[in-house]
């Protein structure tokens, strides 16, 4: 199976070892990644506050880049796997669809640049992909380190999947869920798992995003999680780099790994540390019940 890959900013940024990690488990599972040609911002949040109109041709762009690298590849499938680039893209694609004044000016604008978009492209999440285009025994066939033992909080954030994506339950998702069971691992009962990391408020009003965070990490301490699993980069960021101030801030300290889902799988599927960019955790991952299984091995998280 092929698929057309949108990397977003984050992922050629910040969020490396989001692609790295992203990367090394399609090969590993014979998925076929083909990167978006010329592919441009998609406006994210901040571009949406703005200028909708602008964003909303900045993704449209996109969408006529993709359809036209379609005819080449044979796949209509942009995997999105930026939370924020994966909201945002769906929103023009809502929006085009249901409003013709936005689409004729968007239009208008594609055919300045010699592009034009035809509906032909179908926006998805890495999560959708794994879960529903391969069966989750042939993930299990797969593994060659099971995560059996380890207890895993699976964090979706608030952008995955509402209010477009149709793969998974808004409220009560189950998708990255499925696949930590697929690799033995055990997922936590964590209401919190939609709940705001406090998003870009860590950069701007730092004491409520940190408070935001924070809640987040003590629960899933507090519901015995050994490690917390997350599919955006800006969640894995907040959660993940600020646990010391927060733990001098608060109450009580946290200290928590905080990785991508498919740093996870990748451990699980057998993959080297460096190619799942586990070296640049600023929280190491080193559970016991998995470097029993690896003696003798490579260590995980060096």
């Amino acid at each position: 199976m092929s698929y057309i890959y949108y990397p977003g900013c984050s992922l050629k940024g910040t969020g490396r070892a989001y692609e790295e990690s992203l990367l090394a488990v399609f090969k590993a599972l014979e998925l076929e990644l083909e990167e978006l040609h010329d592919w441009n911002c998609c406006g994210a949040t901040s571009y949406m506050s703005v200028s909708e109109l602008k964003a909303f041709a900045l993704c449209a762009r996109n969408f006529a880049l993709a359809e036209k690298q379609a005819k080449k590849s044979g796949t209509t499938d942009l995997v999105v796997p930026c939370a924020a680039c994966y909201l945002g893209l769906n929103k023009a694609k809502k929006y085009l669809d249901q409003y013709p004044d936005i689409r004729t000016k968007v239009d208008q604008a594609l055919a300045t640049a010699n592009l034009s978009y035809n509906d032909n492209i179908r926006i998805r999440h890495p999560l959708d992909v794994l879960v529903n285009d391969i069966k989750r025994e042939d993930i299990t066939a797969k593994v060659k380190r099971p995560l059996n033992g380890l207890n895993v909080a699976c964090y979706y954030g608030c952008q995955i999947v509402r209010p477009y994506a149709e793969f998974d339950d808004q409220e009560n998702p189950q998708s990255m869920n499925v696949l930590v069971r697929a690799l033995g691992a055990a997922t936590v009962d964590w209401p919190l798992k939609t709940r705001c990391c406090g998003g870009s408020l860590t950069g701007t009003v730092q004491s409520v995003g940190q408070q935001l965070s924070y809640f987040l990490l003590r629960e899933a301490i507090r519901r015995g999680a050994d490690v917390i699993v997350t599919a955006c980069p800006l969640c894995q960021f907040n959660l993940e780099c600020y646990q010391n101030e927060m733990s001098g801030r608060f109450d009580a300290p946290v200290h928590i790994p905080v990785l991508y889902f498919t740093q996870l799988m990748g451990i699980a599927l057998g993959i080297g540390d460096r190619e799942l960019a586990l070296q640049r955790l600023f929280v190491p991952f080193k559970p016991k019940a998995i470097m029993r299984q690896v003696a003798g091995g490579a260590n995980v998280g060096n």
